[in-house]
């Protein structure tokens, strides 16, 4: 089967799973594993933030930074095709007690104008805007990335309004290694930023928060709070390490792989790519002029061995290549959609 369906299809490679079988572990909880603290000082070092703690998954991630930042009641302002938004069961509502301020954006980035319309100083009746949340790379936006300018507009925005910055980082490195910004420079200007491990960097598991030094602390006892307290980690945060160090740069390959299956994509009479450039890892496309429902192409085309992601918010069908993807998988892709199409 040629997954496209997410970069969470991706696998652990053989030499990930020996790093992972030879690495020293110890009681997480205790701090007391040596691999789960060497990848919290990398993804520190990374991000340019004081310290970093390893996580189970990115929900827990955004709800432990939106927990840090906001205050129960508090508003989050972020676009409305944001994971906290639609993909994690009310968990900002429920666990981080916070409201959402959705903003219908273009792909994802939206303006400093836009916040200011919906912000709130908060008074006895009205709810206190005190987050900014933005996902870096767009999911829903086709995979794209912030541009500085704007993040440094939302930042001096927040700093003017006593405002906090998050910093959803599921594909992270996808912007850096697009833009060639280091993944430090686009974190500079969130409060809390975090990093998934399991997408296209390839771990089977886990995401990092990474913020102040006491920040970090309080996200400990969240964590355990939570239920996300480990002992012998470090098996999995061995792969984040070996991650780190062996697949960001291999992410440019995802990225020209994503451009390949989107040109031959736009060559099928029926199919519309609706956004060019692609510029990470995540392709979109509109099958309404096919006569075919994404469903029903879904169908079709995993009956033949390709598998991509079911009808989204947007009503597209979502292709995301990663490392268990090749040039080769994508071009077949494309052979198998036009068929299917037909």
């Amino acid at each position: 089967m040629i997954d496209l369906s997410s970069d969470t299809a991706t696998r652990p490679t053989p030499e990930m799973r020996r790093f992972m079988a030879e690495a020293p572990v110890g009681d997480e909880q205790r701090r007391e594993d040596p691999t789960v603290n060497e990848l919290q000082a990398m993804a520190a070092t990374l991000l340019g933030k004081e310290a970093a703690l390893f996580l189970p998954s990115g929900t827990m991630c955004n709800m432990i930074g939106y927990s840090l930042l906001a205050e129960r009641g508090d508003a989050v302002i972020l676009d409305r095709f944001a994971h906290p938004n639609l993909h994690e069961r009310g968990g900002p509502a429920w666990i981080s007690g916070v409201m959402l301020r959705p903003l219908v954006t273009d792909r994802g980035i939206f303006s400093v104008d836009q916040v200011a319309e919906v912000f709130h100083p908060g008074d006895t009746h009205g709810t206190r805007s005190s987050v900014i949340s933005v996902e870096n790379t767009s999911n829903a936006g086709g995979g794209r990335v912030w541009p500085l300018e704007r993040l440094a507009e939302l930042r001096a925005f927040a700093d003017e309004h006593g405002m906090a910055i998050h910093m959803d980082g599921a594909r992270l490195m996808n912007a850096a290694v697009a833009s060639g910004n280091p993944a430090a420079t686009f974190a500079s200007y969130a409060d809390t930023v975090w990093l998934d491990l399991s997408k296209g960097l390839g771990a089977p598991v886990g995401a990092v928060i990474a913020g102040s030094a006491e920040m970090m602390e309080k996200a400990r006892r969240l964590k355990h709070m939570l239920g996300g307290a480990m002992r012998q980690a470090g098996i999995i945060a061995a792969a984040g390490i070996y991650a780190l160090r062996h697949h960001v740069d291999r992410l440019a390959e995802d990225h020209a792989n994503a451009q390949v299956l989107a040109k031959g994509l736009s060559t099928i009479p029926g199919i519309r790519v609706p956004h060019d450039p692609i510029e990470t890892n995540i392709v979109f496309f509109d099958v309404g002029e096919t006569g075919l429902t994404t469903g029903e192409l879904g169908r079709r085309i995993e009956a033949n061995g390709v598998r991509m992601g079911a009808e989204g918010p947007t009503g597209r069908i979502r292709a995301v290549t990663h490392l268990d993807v090749s040039r080769e998988d994508c071009e077949t892709a494309v052979e198998v959609v036009r068929a299917a199409c037909r």
